[in-house]
């Protein structure tokens, strides 16, 4: 097994499930047999407020939730970004919400994926979708764990919660996800 440390930021608005999506991450990394951690940071608003989760996800024990500067940002407003694109590693990945962030990254020493998850949620019939559908993004492009990992964590998550009604749409949402890589 490739040796994994990756530090995960994901970032928006409360109400969009940047906390659901952490927790996701943070599963399909148990689930793919990774240490993981994952700290939840809500803003003082909570829905419409900023909310971020940092996700760590590594094949080694890890010492300490926090990250200083992330492998991965996962960044669907653009005051998340303003706060936090200077915390993403040089060589890391950032991957954007272009549906509603217009701000130019200028960076050159990331690579950044636009990816319109506002847009593509609507089209599958629920905003709420956008985070699903970067989890899928995440998991084609880093490899960290593979898509049918994700989907099998949606699907024991739902059940736990009793939303099992919210599952398909969020497969489809990860599929999405995973096809705008692929």
């Amino acid at each position: 097994m490739k040796e994994i440390n990756e530090s995960i930021l994901c970032a928006g608005f409360g109400g969009q499930g940047i906390m659901l999506l952490g927790k996701v991450l943070a599963h399909a990394g148990m689930e793919a047999g990774l240490s993981v951690t994952w700290l939840p940071s809500y803003g003082a608003e909570v829905r419409g407020g900023t909310a971020n989760s940092a996700v760590r996800i590594s094949t080694n024990v890890i010492s300490s939730p926090m990250i200083e500067f992330a492998t991965v940002g996962i960044i669907l407003n653009e005051p998340s970004l303003e706060k936090f694109e200077s915390k993403i590693k040089s060589g890391g990945l950032l991957i954007l919400n272009s549906s509603i962030i217009s701000k130019k990254i200028d960076r050159k020493d990331i690579e950044v994926i636009l990816a319109p998850l506002t847009d593509e949620a609507m089209k599958l019939g629920n905003v709420r979708v956008a985070n699903m559908i970067a989890a899928g993004i995440y998991a084609a492009k880093r490899k960290v764990f593979s898509k049918d990992t994700l989907i099998k964590v949606i699907k024991k998550m739902a059940k736990m919660a009793g939303t099992e009604n919210r599952v398909p749409i969020n497969i489809q949402a990860v599929e999405k996800g995973a096809s705008l890589i692929t």
